[in-house]
């Protein structure tokens, strides 16, 4: 569906194969572990059996002397990098923190914590060198609970932190006492006391969210050749190339201009493939040895041992009138930064109150360490723990005041010119045009007929990312055009960058051939991430065509004899004045008779996007005997703003909507109280499957970001964000109890049941 008339376009909007599309089917495709080099030697990590300890002392020695082993390393083969903070290009990121992370120091922080690696001839001598590593540890309590580890007498991670305050107050009155508060966020709008004081009905929640994985399908891999000129070269699964060319020159002591990253193709990351675990530690071992090291993680590591998503506590509180308008709303937010500070407790804080126009506003936000690894991104980060909260809540106040769902959001929206708790004005949004398309839908008008059945509907926002891209194009003599960019693709970004490409030369999506490049071949371009590429390398793209448009009119006019200026590029081909007309294709066959090639270039700076939202209708039917939730029916309708590919775009919104049916009845991280997770692996961890989930219909709102030429918003990040508040309300529609503790698992059901 549409809100205004579309502009006609002849490339945007269709559904083209996808140009990565032959090599993935048939096998082609080459992911990170794929790398083969001549003479490369096989890794393999120590990892830590407890969640929090002292390292006394590492002996490597029996692992060095095991026939076929080429190199061991530890901590102490890293250069030291002292308390200093460095902007790698998916935020801030304390070097001290980032190298310890990597492999352990004096302390391990979590069960699965690197602390040595061994390069041998075989995978099978490496692992078993590993086993030979003597570690002596003093082991410490591990704090697994975020509550109980901002307690004053909860054992402290590291001594190195400080609790940083952004915002009106400080979380404690002694900024230099240890802690495991990283940071305490607070942002304020209006008056609260005055908001709640106007309410007539004021509902406060407590909510908790479970550690999540983000259940990529592929682990981490990486193979790195140190060279004996002193230059890097890296081959990994990654979303952003540039980041950990930044990261592996950090943690190894030497110039960016020394590392090139070349991406393989990516088995899924969802934002967990952006923290580096293995190249700098492959870089050393390639130095030792003078050959080039594969390492690749198994699943069990990928679950103990890389950045899954945090696990929460939260307080939240809204205010009503009894006519539906909200006038107040106060949130405390904590999440589990993990082992070193970095959760997404800011996002979070941005977005808890972000689907509405509340007046009067307070967000508190806390990132706590605890013995887990440091949390990661996850698709819209920190949004869906708050958007569980605040819809939830939502939906109890819609029942106590008696005011459809649909309704009363309609009343209380977000929309252009309204002000966030965070600061920023709301632009061109369209989340009325959500919650409209949800409530004229098929689904929302057919009642419900089965026992035990519910309905819940939720809203989720996230605010989209802008940041920095670089493409370059150039024009081949038989008409086609190739384009080089440095976005990583991971949810079809090659098909939608190409597309706008050759939208915007007239050209069909056919004749532009895309391919992502190292980085020593394009301009820096940030991470994969954000929901961030489409808008943002689809503008470095579209500048590149509008370069080659240019040049392909002053072609013309010196082939015409005629100034620039009387020649226009429209709709794939260059005109001049009277019968002069060139299609793009026969210009491109004489550019190399008439001046050489022709090449475009075009980059990319953007501070954001318009935001996107998303609302979801879910039906569930509910065993009470059993506490099993079963959804029998699912529609998202999201504002795409312009649906570049609209195939994609619904895969997106559908897998988007799958993985947050999975936080919301099935997925967590199980630890014991020792500190270890207990279901590593993805038969104990257990994700969704094609029998859990009906086929997720799709609205496609389109309101397009007038901040792009052709509309386009990010529409990766909001799916996830909707669903647990929309089953949540659903099961309460259906048996009558609240929940409000993710994932909400046949038992937590049960319980909630007899309680009542």
């Amino acid at each position: 569906m549409a809100t205004a008339e579309k502009p006609k376009y002849k490339v945007i909007g269709t559904r083209p194969v996808r140009h990565d599309g032959v090599d993935k089917v048939t096998g082609r495709a080459r992911y990170g572990a794929d790398t083969q080099l001549t003479g490369m030697l096989f890794g393999a990590t120590l990892r830590s059996p407890h969640a929090h300890a002292n390292i006394k002392s590492i002996d490597t020695s029996k692992a060095e002397a095991l026939p076929g082993v080429r190199a061991v390393m530890t901590n102490a083969d890293l250069p030291e990098q002292g308390d200093r903070v460095v902007e790698l290009g998916e935020g801030a990121v304390n070097m001290r923190h980032l190298n310890a992370n990597v492999l352990a120091k004096e302390k391990v922080l979590y069960k699965g914590h690197a602390i040595a690696a061994v390069a041998a001839d075989t995978v099978h001598i490496a692992e078993e060198a590993c086993k030979l590593i003597e570690v002596d540890y003093e082991v410490l309590e591990p704090v697994l609970d975020v509550v109980k580890a901002m307690a004053d007498d909860a054992p402290v991670l590291n001594d190195d932190i400080r609790t940083e305050s952004l915002g009106s107050h400080p979380a404690s009155d002694d900024a230099s006492k240890h802690t495991n508060v990283a940071k305490h966020f607070v942002f304020e709008k209006g008056d609260i006391a005055k908001g709640f004081a106007e309410a007539d009905i004021v509902i406060e929640r407590e909510f908790d969210t479970a550690t999540v994985h983000q259940g990529y399908i592929e682990p981490h891999a990486s193979t790195v050749h140190w060279n004996t000129d002193g230059k890097v070269t890296v081959w990994t699964c990654t979303q952003g190339t540039f980041s950990v060319r930044h990261q592996t020159a950090e943690l190894c002591g030497i110039p960016i201009s020394d590392v090139k990253v070349i991406p393989t193709e990516i088995g899924g990351g969802f934002g967990g493939k952006i923290s580096v675990y293995l190249p700098p530690v492959a870089a050393v071992l390639s130095k030792k040895t003078g050959r080039p090291v594969k390492l690749v993680m198994d699943r069990a590591a990928v679950f103990e041992a890389t950045g899954p998503t945090p696990g929460s506590h939260m307080k939240v509180k809204i205010g009503a009138t009894k006519d539906g308008k909200i006038v107040a709303g106060e949130a405390w937010i904590a999440f589990e930064a993990g082992a070193y500070t970095g959760s997404p407790i800011a996002p979070g804080c941005m977005c808890v109150f972000s689907c509405y126009d509340v007046p009067n506003a307070k967000v508190d936000g806390f990132d706590v360490c605890v013995n887990k690894p440091r949390s990661n991104a996850y698709r819209a980060p920190g949004s869906t723990q708050v958007c569980f909260a605040t819809e939830t809540i939502v939906d109890e106040i819609c029942r106590e005041i008696g005011m459809e769902p649909a309704e009363f959001r309609l009343k209380n929206a977000a929309k252009e010119g309204v002000r966030r708790v965070d600061g920023p004005v709301y632009g061109k949004v369209g989340m009325i045009e959500t919650v409209q398309a949800i409530k004229d839908s098929d689904h929302y008008q057919t009642p419900l007929t089965g026992k035990f059945q519910g309905r819940g509907i939720a809203t989720g926002f996230w605010f989209n990312c802008g940041l920095k891209s670089a493409a370059t194009a150039t024009v081949n003599p038989d008409g086609t055009v190739s384009l080089v960019e440095g976005s990583t693709d991971i949810g079809g970004s090659r098909a939608g960058l190409a597309m706008q490409l050759a939208e915007t030369l007239g050209i069909t999506a056919e004749e532009v051939k895309p391919t992502v490049v190292d980085t020593d071949s394009v301009g820096y371009t940030d991470v994969t991430g954000g929901s961030r590429v489409t808008f943002a390398t689809g503008i470095a793209a579209i500048n590149a065509g509008k370069d080659i448009q240019q040049q392909m009119c002053a072609r013309a006019a010196m082939i015409w004899d005629c100034d620039e200026a009387d020649v226009r590029y429209e709709d794939g081909c260059i005109i001049g004045s009277g019968e002069n007309r060139f299609t793009f294709k026969e210009l491109a066959a004489k550019i190399n008779a008439t001046g050489g090639p022709i090449a475009g270039r075009g980059t990319a700076s953007e501070e954001t996007q318009a935001g996107a939202f998303g609302t979801h209708c879910a039906d569930v039917e509910v065993d009470p005997d059993t506490g099993k939730v079963q959804i029998i029916r699912y529609t998202v309708a999201q504002d795409v703003g312009t649906a570049i590919h609209p195939s994609y775009v619904e895969g997106q919104l559908q897998g988007g909507a799958v993985q947050g049916i999975g936080w919301a009845l099935n997925e967590e991280y199980w630890y014991d109280e020792a500190g270890s997770i207990r279901n590593a692996s993805f038969l104990d961890y257990r994700i969704p499957t094609i029998y859990d989930v009906p086929m997720i219909e799709t609205i496609l709102v389109e309101v397009p970001d007038p901040g792009h030429p052709y509309g386009v918003r990010g529409v990766g990040e909001v799916p996830i964000c909707p669903p647990p508040a929309a089953i949540a309300n659903a099961i309460f529609d259906a048996i009558g109890v609240r929940m409000r503790d993710l994932p909400m698992a046949p038992h937590k059901v049960c319980a909630e049941v007899l309680k009542k």
